[in-house]
């Protein structure tokens, strides 16, 4: 037997099974060995020890180790020679050293050396959620917990790539040829097993990964604008009359329904006080005067937030602790006044408001106490998300702030509760790691940190079309949880109503004509009537390839068109806030449609596209009121509706560098852009966002 522990160098793609005794190694290596048409290696050990108890009536000693750890070498050696792309082992030298060092102790130290040296793609640690066998060579099943902790551990020691495989024979071979079709994919592509399993575990499937490099690399089409949308062409105006009849129908239809608030709340509060940290970044109290470096920068923000200062929510508690720190604060001058102000609302010390989430900031100030906004989205909610005296609300948040929201909730909850007479219902998602893109240089390459890790950044804000996806209502109205009001809840209340009840009234006619089709109840007249109301209630215009089809086509078409989720959009006039708006669009087939588009997916350089652009008099929809079930009360699959095509590529900048990724379409942009859509024109007071701390000086935001 060659006396040398030399793990042959390859090509070849090496797959370890690696775990204890009983725990299908040997079977899922023939399945693999068969199902890619290649080698695999068996347990030399099996072999070898059973031939010594039949010719000795002897079991395994220590001193049968090192021929054990030989004679597998060897075996893998020679069944590189044969392979075809792949190798499966059942066994391997680390496999050898766990059973020594468990067994006997102790490990001879030119097989520990050998077993952490010697190198596969991967290894597959075999659970032990299978029952296990009795055999000549086999010890006992008692304390198999202890032995996989020990098997596992060692791989985390030796700092292997694997997998854990669990489950029965057939899940186990199903998980492993995708994970292993996956990881040569990887390889193809230049990436390591180290970052394959950082990819894996990071939940992302390698082909998002594909698809998002190439992204990166070709660029995303710019959106074909065609007009923009307005009164009477895209968007439905209604008067305050119309408005107060479709929430009185709503109102009376709401008791049969389902009903949920959907509030995206995972961002930080960091841009919201980006002026101020820059400030705090490049200020320097003992050389300049803060009007100095207001007229230096320009920066007419920070001169707003000085001048209202005082009328900030938050202004009195600030104020309160300067006090505590600095005993002599109101004899200080108005610069370090102001300077220690700004610096304690960001230091991480005391308030670090640029690091908390925006739902818990202090938003309004009411006479008694100051509210943030997650009790302003629990007040509106027992407005008009209720149904038979509950409301529901899903707030989507990122896991390290959800005990920040947990400890509002419980502050406030009972409270509007008991004042109202209606049960709120909360519960929180998280945005899926699944959904997160890698990062790249501008040539393309994948950035990592200083530790050589793959850098991922968050999907964006269309990552939360998955979130919704796991909600079961029947209405949902989505609205972001820095658009809150300080006051006039009962005519946000009005607006929010009526949006559903014109979603309502839609669903009715658009499930009337499905069943119709489905009972083969639609003639000629019928298929005009729905044709007229496409493009009357739904603005959707059908191609002229439409009027050749037979009856039958047509009539098929018909029910792909309006088999989908609904969204009534409720759009307020651009009073220069930035942002999108909505717009008719041609795709590449030349369809025209009604789409919600963003600047950066419009060709600027074109000047027809800009000209176009600039001519919007509507911004991006303020509420959303959605019903995601069919006319067979079946949830969609809101996944289904996604325009994948569509997204953003983002610049940002790492370790003083450029870097881009990838997002995905926008919650209310491509993310449902394949949905029915009505735009409705609604009054500008329902649309108060707070992207910058000043916002909160606005009216809107201000006692009255």
């Amino acid at each position: 037997m060659e006396k040398n522990l030399r793990q042959q160098k390859t090509s070849i793609i090496k797959i370890a099974l690696f775990g204890p005794e009983s725990t299908g190694k040997t079977t899922l290596a023939k399945q693999l060995a068969a199902y890619y048409n290649t080698e695999w290696v068996p347990e030399f050990a099996r072999d070898y020890l059973q031939l010594k108890w039949e010719q000795t009536q002897q079991i395994c000693t220590v001193e049968d180790m090192m021929p054990i750890a030989y004679g597998q070498i060897l075996l893998e050696n020679e069944k590189l020679g044969t392979s075809k792309k792949y190798l499966f082992c059942d066994t391997n030298l680390m496999v050898t050293k766990v059973f020594s060092e468990v067994y006997y102790g102790i490990c001879n130290p030119h097989l520990a050396d050998a077993a952490i040296e010697h190198e596969y793609d991967l290894f597959f640690l075999t659970d032990i959620d299978v029952p296990w066998e009795k055999d000549d060579i086999r010890d006992k099943p008692e304390g198999r917990e202890t032995v996989f902790s020990i098997f596992k551990q060692t791989l985390i020691e030796a700092k292997k790539s694997f997998i854990t495989l669990s489950g029965n024979e057939e899940s186990r071979l199903a998980k492993a040829k995708n994970i292993i079709d996956n990881l040569t994919l990887a390889k193809e592509m230049g990436f390591s097993s180290e970052d394959f399993l950082q990819i894996y575990e990071h939940g992302i499937p390698f082909e998002k990964i594909q698809k998002q490099l190439s992204i990166l690399k070709k660029g995303i089409a710019k959106s074909n604008l065609i007009s923009p949308a307005a009164a009477s062409n895209g968007i439905l105006n209604l008067s305050e009359t119309d408005f107060e009849i479709k929430a009185a129908f709503f109102d009376a239809n709401k008791s049969k329904l389902k009903l949920k608030k959907f509030v995206p709340a995972s961002g930080a509060a960091t841009r919201m006080f980006k002026f101020l940290t820059a400030f705090l970044n490049d200020f320097d109290i003992e050389n300049e005067s803060i009007n100095a470096y207001i007229n230096r920068k320009k920066d007419a923000q920070l001169s707003l937030f000085i001048v209202g200062m005082d009328k900030f929510p938050f202004f009195e508690v600030l104020y309160k602790k300067l006090k505590e720190i600095y005993h002599d604060f109101d004899s200080l001058n108005r610069d370090y006044k102001n300077y220690y102000f700004i610096k304690l609302l960001l230091s991480s010390d005391y308030f670090d408001f640029a690091n908390k989430p925006k739902a818990v900031l202090p938003f309004h100030h009411y006479k008694k106490h100051i509210a943030n906004p997650i009790e302003e989205h629990l007040h509106e909610c027992v407005h008009y998300a209720t149904s038979n005296s509950v409301s529901n609300l899903h707030f989507t948040v990122s896991e390290i702030h959800q005990n920040q929201f947990e400890k509002c909730v419980l502050d406030v909850k009972r409270k509007i509760e008991s004042e109202s007479g209606i049960k709120i219902e909360i519960n929180y998602s998280y945005q899926n790691k699944s959904t997160d893109s890698i990062t790249v240089d501008l040539k393309n390459n994948p950035v990592r940190n200083e530790n050589g890790k793959l850098i991922f950044r968050p999907g964006g804000h269309g990552a939360l079309i998955e979130n919704l996806n796991e909600l079961n209502s029947d209405i949902i109205f989505i609205k972001n949880i820095d658009n809150v009001i300080q006051n006039h809840i009962d005519k946000i209340a009005l607006y929010k109503k009526a949006l559903a009840g014109i979603l309502i009234e839609l669903q009715a006619q658009v499930f009337g004509y499905l069943k119709s089709i489905d009972k083969k109840l639609i003639n000629v007249g019928n298929l005009e009537e729905i044709i007229i109301f496409l493009k009357q209630n739904l603005n959707i215009e059908l191609t002229s390839d439409f009027y050749k089809f037979t009856f039958e086509n047509k009539i098929s078409k018909i029910k792909e068109l309006l088999d989908r989720p609904i969204r009534v959009c409720g759009m307020v006039k651009n009073e220069g806030e930035p942002g999108g708006g909505p717009f008719w669009i041609m795709d590449e087939k030349g369809r025209v449609s009604l789409q919600i588009v963003e600047a950066s997916q419009v060709d600027l350089s074109n000047k027809k596209q800009e000209a176009i652009l600039s001519d919007a008099t509507y911004f991006n929809p303020v509420d959303l009121i959605c019903g995601i079930k069919n006319y067979k009360n079946e949830k969609f699959d809101l996944i289904k509706f996604v325009d994948k095509n569509s997204g953003f590529i983002v610049e940002k900048s790492n370790a003083g560098e450029t870097v881009k990724s990838y997002e995905l379409p926008g919650l209310w942009n491509g993310a449902m852009a394949n949905w029915l859509t009505v735009f409705v024109a609604v009054p500008i007071i329902t649309f108060n966002p707070v992207k910058t701390v000043n916002d909160l000086l606005k009216p809107a935001h201000q006692p009255q």
